[in-house]
């Protein structure tokens, strides 16, 4: 079962930008159990990719992108599920993420949260959150991505 896998190790995967569809199933296996997913990495490592590929997957209708302005992006399904994605890039820190409201994001009914440049908020972090982080390969059409879920 997936879940006791993230409970107690990390995972790590290589892959190549044709193969980021493996990584998608396996979030979207993940999102049975986790409505939080904390996106790391260095610029151009994969972040928004995956995150636009995942929503794609849960049948987001539309142009899908990074909020890097605006903080956060709101969408939704037929389904009526919704999906945030966070760009905390800019942000100052905790206290301006919860004066904001967004922290009321976080663990809505129905609701996924994916946040790129988490690190901000971490505090917030603490339970039932998948951390997924990428970097580069030294195969320069490849990435690494680790994947560890907390309860």
């Amino acid at each position: 079962m997936l879940k006791d896998i993230f409970m107690s190790e990390q995972k790590k995967i290589i892959y190549s930008y044709g193969e980021r569809d493996s990584i998608v199933k396996l979030l979207k296996e993940l999102m049975r159990t986790y409505h939080v997913f904390a996106f790391v990495g260095p610029l151009g490592a994969g972040k928004t990719t995956i995150i636009r590929d995942l929503l794609k997957s849960c049948d987001v209708q539309g142009k899908i992108t990074s909020p890097t302005f605006t903080y956060v992006n709101e969408y939704a399904n037929a389904e009526g599920q919704k999906f945030y994605h966070f760009d905390l890039y800019r942000i100052g820190g905790v206290g301006e993420f919860q004066e904001q409201g967004f922290d009321e994001c976080l663990h809505q009914p129905k609701s996924w949260t994916f946040i790129e440049w988490p690190e901000v908020i971490a505090p917030l972090l603490q339970h039932k959150v998948c951390w997924v982080t990428f970097d580069y390969h030294e195969d320069v059409d490849k990435r690494v991505v680790v994947i560890e879920c907390i309860e």
